[in-house]
């Protein structure tokens, strides 16, 4: 048989723009195509890449002929999804249609409508789900096996399987190696800060996507992980991940954990078997500020071993804020994180939120807060509720959109603003290019081609003018 994967494009202007600066590998999809086994034809195409996405999907059909495809989504790609597997039915309708990804987990019940387009949905961990159906698609009979985790669209019980929560996640050891040699490496990079005074080759150097851990213990307000996990962390072994980097040919790797350094133990054994094979790559990771502030020497060593950014979600240094995301710490954690981190020579990328009663005044006091922790790079999300979650149900009264789903993405606000929707993202564009002021590369005196400051330069300019513009994507 022959599979296809695909990753939609993205709809909103603004994502589209961010990929000038970061761009990843779709992860997700090699993990599910490494469910499918060498017994197949298996193939992905990565439409995020794409300026004729429609076009280039029904070429790709139209030449391969899958008889399975099976799409991944975010909330804000599920029209996206649809357009497609529409292109996908009427081009090869006995082709079967699978969809999985963050969306079809967390909101089952929006696909039940498209039954003509959509064949079963796929909740919670593909890659090892792949291997329990592939006998079903090749029975051919339609007679799939009805669980939390795999809904057939048609089944009478489809309503009562979408109302269970996610499924629990597998053991690590249950989940089947990326098929990286199903994408092109070159077409993902991540802007990278170099060491003081270093000259690099380029601040825009290829990048492979690891998961070593899924889940996080903690239960900050806006997030939508511990949802999806169950509460559950499931752990990689250090000689697994070592193994894997090991293998990987590009010596930038960007770890897309949940929260990565949850267990100092275990993360402390891949940073020691990472020097003691002499592997030399450069590390970007997630970590919270307590974390880091709790176990300084873990960071130090990670420093040794290659570690070059850390994102902290430090969403506020306000206390009132902080206790309503319920990060479990005060602004003081947050500040003893980046004195930490500045020790040690590792750059801060600070994720801060912004929230839909934002007035002109919180703006410049987040503005000073992003002034008191620089050097660093700083990115800003907008609070909304998660898709799926308890949260949602509450405040699906008050969305602003009639359509929720396709502009959630942390930036483009679902809920009403205190400011007119024009004002608020003059404000929240210009707190982005104040940011710039005291980029890291400034600081350290990195030496790097200038196309490289141009294109840094275009990329920046386009992604701040797409936020400047966010009001011009809504209806009326």
């Amino acid at each position: 048989m022959r599979f296809l994967f695909v990753k939609p494009h993205l709809p909103l202007k603004v994502a589209r723009k961010l990929h000038a600066l970061l761009h990843l590998e779709p992860l997700e999809l090699e993990i599910v195509a490494g469910g499918v086994g060498d017994d197949h034809d298996c193939s992905i195409l990565d439409l995020s890449l794409s300026n004729r996405p429609e076009k280039e999907f029904l070429a790709s059909i139209r030449k391969d002929k899958p008889d399975v495809i099976g799409f991944t989504a975010y909330s804000n790609q599920a029209k996206s999804l649809l357009e497609l597997a529409k292109i996908a039915k009427k081009e090869l309708p006995g082709c079967v249609t699978l969809v999985g990804g963050v969306h079809a987990t967390i909101a089952p019940e929006y696909f039940k409508p498209f039954g003509d387009l959509i064949d079963v949905v796929v909740r919670g961990e593909g890659g090892s789900l792949m291997r329990s159906l592939i006998s079903v698609i090749e029975r051919g009979d339609g007679d799939w096996p009805e669980s939390e985790s795999v809904l057939p669209v048609a089944s009478a019980r489809f309503a009562e399987l979408a109302a269970a929560p996610p499924p629990a996640l597998p053991d690590y050891d249950n989940v089947p190696p990326p098929r990286r040699d199903l994408v092109d490496s070159s077409n993902y990079h991540c802007v990278w800060v170099g060491e003081p005074g270093e000259r690099v080759k380029t601040i825009f150097p290829h990048v492979a996507t690891m998961r070593t851990s899924t889940g996080c213990p903690h239960r900050c307000s806006f997030c939508v992980v511990h949802y999806l996990a169950r509460g559950k962390y499931v752990q990689r072994s250090p000689e697994d991940v070592v193994d894997e980097i090991e293998g990987l040919e590009q010596d930038y790797i960007y770890f897309v954990d949940d929260e990565m350094f949850i267990n100092p133990k275990r993360v402390a054994r891949i940073a020691e078997l990472l020097i003691e094979r002499g592997i030399k790559k450069h590390y970007v990771s997630w970590a919270r500020s307590d974390t880091i502030c709790d176990h300084p020497e873990l960071f130090k060593l990670w420093k040794r071993a290659g570690l070059s950014t850390l994102y902290v979600g430090m969403e506020s240094m306000e206390e009132e804020a902080l206790e309503g995301f319920n990060k479990g710490y005060s602004p003081d954690v947050n500040r003893r994180a980046v004195t930490i981190l500045a020790e040690l020579g590792i750059c801060l990328h600070a994720a801060f939120m912004t929230q839909p009663d934002f007035e002109a005044k919180d703006f410049i006091r987040l503005r000073r807060s992003v002034e008191s922790i620089g050097p660093a790079e700083v990115t800003f999300t907008l609070f909304s509720p998660p898709p799926g979650t308890p949260m949602w149900e509450e405040y699906k009264d008050k969305f602003c959109v009639d359509d929720p789903y396709s502009f959630y993405d942390c930036m483009h606000t679902i809920l009403p603003l205190k400011l007119p929707m024009s004002t608020f993202y003059r404000y929240f564009s210009l707190l982005s290019l104040f940011a710039l002021r005291d980029n890291p590369w400034r600081a350290r005196r990195v030496k790097f081609p200038l196309r490289d400051l141009f294109r840094l330069f275009k990329g920046g300019f386009a992604y701040g003018w797409a936020l400047r513009n966010i009001h011009k994507d809504y209806p009326g």
